[in-house]
């Protein structure tokens, strides 16, 4: 046991057991997300009316979030009593196929109303495997981490994040960039979703070779196994549940009005060709990724909670210069704009999982940092994008960013107000 432990706690075993598997489910969510804007309206929810269309196809978006508690519940379940490698490995399979199906789909055109149900089905099944894969990736690492590197080990999997946006963006690119619209259209976009099978096929590896972390082994030791983990967080930690949830909401909101929302309007009303969106959003996901690394180091000197305050202080004032920056017809204003909400975005992302994780003891740890992390996307991100657009065709880009400056303040009180205490590791 000893021996297994000191493979556990290396950085290399931190990096290839939780960085490489978040990397593959988000890039597996990402995907969708590009889909969702750039393709789905056109061959899932034909129509007269683009907005309509696009907005229907968001619609199908949200339905991940909405899913991702019952993930959150499931595998933390499993998580908390049989184990983090076990449930880790089914996480990544359960959103690997719900993936790869959605890359052999029939259209509209095909199969009619069938179409889109079955699009939505599998985002289901992506949602409940993203909502069990976070948790456990972000537990692998801290809970192999030295009392005072929680953060830096908590950020691996967070750089699975932008890695794997990196990757589903790049991967529309290149394909846009090689392909006919036609041909784009009829297969190409199909390519990412049936790739990532290989993805998957690595990851799986990986995962067999993960050994326990030591913090659930010496919980099972010491017989601190809990029945039926849901219910003792709602009766025991329902405090940490509502605050962490609210304090996380902004995180998500930030990321998606940079990312799905950013790429819907300015390929739909700024102007943009959907290769030079793209272009400017790959390129702001530098700087998230190089923010997340940051953060944590930050997070490690003055805590992880400062860390947030300050990060959600600076998202509510961002927020006043939405209008600003994309209603100024300047490529470069608009690059700088989605550039400074991600380098926000990772700021506050780098730190959470550690944050989020030490709300709760080892015995209900997986379920409360999946179920927080997960409601807090339901909340933040599952309408963000379609309230974004509403908000904005209908009144101004400056309700947006008022949209945004609210959530801040909303989880800026919740970050103020929630328990200090440190759960034992």
């Amino acid at each position: 046991m000893k021996e297994q432990s000191t493979k556990i706690n290396s950085l290399k075993h931190v990096l290839f057991g939780s960085l490489i598997g978040t990397t593959i489910e988000f890039f597996d969510f990402y995907i969708f997300a590009n889909a969702a804007v750039l393709v789905f309206p056109q061959l899932f929810f034909p129509g007269t009316d683009s907005t309509t269309s696009t907005l229907e196809s968001l619609a199908t978006f949200s339905i991940a979030f909405l899913s991702r508690p019952l993930g959150s519940a499931v595998f933390g379940h499993y998580g908390d009593k049989v184990g983090r490698k076990v449930t880790l490995v089914v996480a990544l399979l359960t959103m690997g196929i719900s993936t790869v199906s959605i890359g052999f789909l029939p259209s509209y055109a095909s199969i009619g109303i069938s179409a889109p149900l079955l699009l939505m089905l599998c985002r289901f099944g992506q949602g409940v495997g993203l909502g069990g894969e976070w948790g456990g990736a972000v537990l692998l690492a801290i809970e192999n981490a030295p009392p005072n590197k929680r953060a830096w080990y908590g950020m691996f999997p967070q750089l699975g994040a932008p890695i794997g946006l990196l990757l589903s963006g790049g991967t529309f690119l290149l394909l846009t960039d090689n392909m006919s619209s036609a041909d784009f259209m009829d297969y190409g976009w199909r390519i990412p979703f049936i790739a990532s099978s290989l993805l998957v096929i690595v990851g799986f590896y990986i995962r067999l070779k993960i050994t326990e972390t030591p913090a659930f082994e010496n919980s099972k030791e010491e017989q601190k196994e809990v029945k039926v983990p849901f219910l003792t967080l709602i009766k025991s930690y329902k405090n940490q549940l509502i605050f962490g949830t609210f304090a996380a909401i902004t995180t998500f909101l930030v990321f998606y009005l940079m990312t799905v929302f950013t790429l819907s309007w300015a390929t739909s009303d700024l102007g943009f060709t959907k290769r030079d969106a793209l272009l400017i959003q790959l390129f702001s996901v530098l700087f998230f990724a190089l923010f997340i690394p940051i953060s944590a180091l930050v997070a490690d000197k003055i805590g992880r909670r400062k860390m947030l305050i300050y990060t959600t202080i600076a998202i509510a004032i961002f927020g006043f210069f939405f209008s600003y920056f994309l209603n100024s017809g300047s490529t470069i204003l608009v690059t700088a704009f989605v550039c400074m909400g991600m380098s926000l975005m990772g700021f506050t992302y780098g730190p959470l999982g550690t944050f989020l994780s030490e709300l709760f003891p080892t015995t209900v740890r997986y379920s409360g940092a999946s179920l927080t992390f997960n409601m807090a996307g339901i909340l933040g991100a599952a309408f963000a994008p379609m309230v974004a657009i509403w908000l904005a065709s209908t009144y101004s880009l400056t309700y947006v960013g008022l949209y945004l400056t609210i959530a801040a303040c909303i989880s800026l009180i919740s970050l103020l107000v929630i328990s200090k205490e440190e759960h034992k590791f």
